[in-house]
């Protein structure tokens, strides 16, 4: 199951110009940063560091300009962004559901520069609010230096949770993983705490649980009691 798609349209190596385009887009950004937010960071943090550096901060100032809804004035970074397609090749990203987990799957194509720049391009086709939640988050990623599985994904997404149920519906998660009664809706502090109390005692390793389960099964506790907190 795809969760979010990027399309880059990108000029090929021996074109004498350089444009990039975008294709189709499902960029999920809802609560942010969602499915899409995320796939849009992972293209930045794969590809910046292959960018030559002297162009760190013109793409930090063009991510700043997207996310304040202000004019880009074209070209920018040696590349013009267009609407047109034609005589271009396509570079497809996306991730994708594997169980209760997200995987992501690159396209091997175009410039890094080309990537990271079709992925700040796709931030402004998203509203205005959107765009004010996700500029942070794609600044944050383009710091990030490891792998890109569920570490990366929880970077990203502000929470120690990474699981496609927890970033789709991070309440309806935490309710779930607090053992909360279906139809519950809005617990008090006082109500959440006492739950977190009671499941941290059933998940301890001196009822039987593993430590490494134990281990996980508390900072999943820990971050649903921070969700519901917040939101309390």
């Amino acid at each position: 199951m795809i969760l979010a798609e990027l399309e880059i349209w990108h000029s090929r190596p021996i074109a004498p110009t350089r444009r990039v385009s975008l294709g189709h887009l499902m960029l999920p950004a809802d609560p942010a940063p969602g499915f899409g937010g995320i796939l849009l960071g992972a293209v930045v943090a794969r590809h910046l560091f292959d960018v030559d550096e002297e162009m760190h901060p013109d793409i930090h100032r063009l991510t700043l300009q997207v996310e304040r809804g202000e004019r880009i004035v074209q070209p920018r970074l040696r590349h013009r962004f267009q609407a047109d397609r034609h005589g271009l090749a396509m570079s497809r990203h996306q991730l994708i559901a594997v169980e209760n987990s997200a995987e992501f799957a690159f396209a091997d194509g175009g410039s890094p520069l080309q990537q990271v720049l079709g992925s700040i391009y796709a931030l402004e086709r998203l509203d205005a609010e959107t765009r004010r939640a996700l500029g942070p988050m794609m600044r944050r990623a383009m710091t990030w230096r490891g792998p890109f599985g569920a570490s990366f994904i929880a970077y990203l997404a502000g929470s120690n949770a990474s699981s496609i149920s927890a970033i789709s519906d991070p309440r309806a998660w935490a309710l779930e993983i607090l053992s909360f009664p279906p139809g519950t809706l809005k617990p008090s502090k006082k109500e959440v705490t006492s739950r977190f109390r009671e499941m941290l005692r059933n998940v301890h390793p001196d009822h039987g649980a593993s430590e490494r389960d134990a281990s996980r099964a508390i900072a999943d506790l820990s971050e649903a009691r921070r969700i519901l907190s917040q939101q309390s």
